[in-house]
């Protein structure tokens, strides 16, 4: 267990592929932004990927061999971070999400959003689609607070459901829970 006190809150979504972690959170970002909420979000991805694109000067750099390339405009920055640059990261494990976490500390954030992390421990919502016929990731996954589905009059567990279709409802339930929100 992590100590949480010098970090933002944070709440994650957890749920099978395809089912909509990243449609749900583009819906409840600017929700929670309304409430005066400055947003971070963490995503796990599975696979090798890039942010900057062969030809672009921060692609040029990167593969030259900086670790760190910063990229800077007067409307947005991003970090392209190697994990080791001498064999392209392929060796070294994934980054800890506490890692990942601690490199937003210290951007003013009042909540992180996490999708993916499925194996770490924080609280989470799960994301659940009936049409995807996929079994439920709640109760063997000890740290989901709240199912978000289409299907909640077919779920039995005790435990607290929300209309997925109604993000205000979620942005209510997570404000709450995160005692950012009188209940």
């Amino acid at each position: 267990m992590h100590i949480l006190n010098n970090f933002p809150p944070l709440i994650g979504f957890a749920a099978w592929s395809g089912t909509g972690k990243t449609t749900l959170l583009e819906q409840l970002i600017p929700l929670l932004r309304n409430q005066g909420l400055q947003i971070g979000v963490i995503k796990h991805a599975h696979h090798d990927f890039d942010i900057d694109h062969e030809g672009k000067d921060s692609y040029k750099l990167r593969k030259a061999g900086a670790v760190d390339t910063i990229v800077a405009s007067g409307k947005r920055w991003a970090l392209i971070h190697e994990n080791d640059s001498l064999d392209n990261g392929y060796n070294k494990p994934e980054p800890d999400l506490w890692e990942l976490v601690d490199v937003l500390k210290n951007h003013s954030l009042d909540m992180i959003l996490i999708e993916g992390f499925k194996h770490e421990s924080f609280p989470r919502i799960e994301v659940h689609r009936r049409e995807l016929n996929k079994p439920l990731l709640y109760p063997d996954d000890k740290e989901i607070i709240a199912i978000a589905t289409d299907s909640g009059d077919e779920i039995t567990h005790p435990i607290k459901i929300l209309d997925i279709n109604k993000p205000a409802e979620i942005v209510t339930f997570i404000l709450q829970h995160l005692s950012l929100q009188p209940e």
